[in-house]
């Protein structure tokens, strides 16, 4: 096994099939933003969402998926340019994997692509447990999302964040208020159908728990863009708090803990979740001045 990856993997206490799949889905993760940054990447994007702040920040959940935006709008964006480095830095540490975009048949400004490969054939490579292995069919495909949004809302923040592991390489970031903003827009607007997103109110709750300054400027572009907020509206502080207690409402909360508690150490930490609980966190947070 590579030293690096040996190294990447010590991180992690795993003690079932379950936490050896998180860790080789995270490992991968790094290893793309690794190639993304090797192939000019971060020149003209940036690094948000859950995975971003599992991997920057700590967030105590596992994240599947690697999402980016654009720094400046434009729909023309070559984004498979950069798939080819992103798999020659997962196949300079012995994983073999593919990149493919996604093709739309709408006009989407969202740009998506998948990072395949076996899931046995690689927990055998960077955990050296021999085949077969248990509780993995042969056949099953390790997935990983990519999505680049190219028509980005205004007035985000950015950071640049810096990683040792397997090599020292940096990522452009929003800023923690700008990704609390990310995540407001979408607990109140993402369409659940029938799967409530508990991912969406964990991370709300973490973001509270480390009182986080929420980027409203964002928010309110966010919100605009989507048609959630009129375009001469102006948000204020009452009025977001004020979705946010209706928003908790319409919520299944029994659903949602479902939603999230294969990704989150500790399930029991859900156990408090209510539309009391969520409103009572978010009039705490108010008294802050924060919002």
């Amino acid at each position: 096994m590579n030293s690096a990856i040996q190294s990447m993997l010590e991180r992690y206490t795993c003690a079932s099939i379950e936490d050896y799949r998180n860790a080789l889905k995270e490992i991968v993760q790094e290893l793309a933003l690794l190639g993304l940054y090797r192939g000019g990447f971060f020149s003209h994007a940036a690094f948000y969402g859950g995975t971003a702040l599992r991997i920057f920040y700590g967030l105590d959940r596992f994240s599947e998926d690697l999402a980016f935006t654009l720094v400046k709008p434009d729909r023309s964006f070559q984004f498979s340019k950069y798939f080819r480095p992103l798999r020659d830095e997962l196949a300079s540490f012995g994983l073999e994997m593919t990149v493919e975009e996604k093709v739309k048949s709408n006009q989407s400004a969202v740009r998506s692509a998948f990072i395949k490969g076996g899931t046995q054939l690689h927990l055998i490579k960077i955990a050296a447990v021999k085949p077969p292995v248990s509780g993995v069919n042969p056949d099953e495909q390790l997935r990983i999302k990519i999505e680049l949004d190219t028509d980005p809302p205004a007035g985000a923040g950015f950071e640049l964040k810096y990683q040792l592991l397997p090599v020292p390489y940096s990522v452009r970031m929003y800023d923690a208020p700008s990704l609390f903003a990310g995540k407001v827009h979408a607990l109140l607007c993402r369409s659940w159908e029938n799967r409530v997103k508990g991912r969406d109110f964990y991370d709300y709750a973490w973001y509270l728990s480390r009182r986080t300054p929420l980027n409203m400027a964002h928010l309110a572009a966010r919100l605009r863009q989507t048609g959630h907020l009129a375009k001469s509206e102006e948000l204020a502080g009452n009025d977001l708090v004020e979705r946010l207690l209706a928003r908790f409402q319409q919520v299944d909360f029994q659903q949602a803990r479902k939603d999230v508690e294969l990704f989150v150490s500790n399930p029991e930490s859900l156990a408090l979740w209510s539309p009391d609980f969520f409103t009572g966190i978010t009039r705490d947070f108010l008294q802050t001045g924060k919002i």
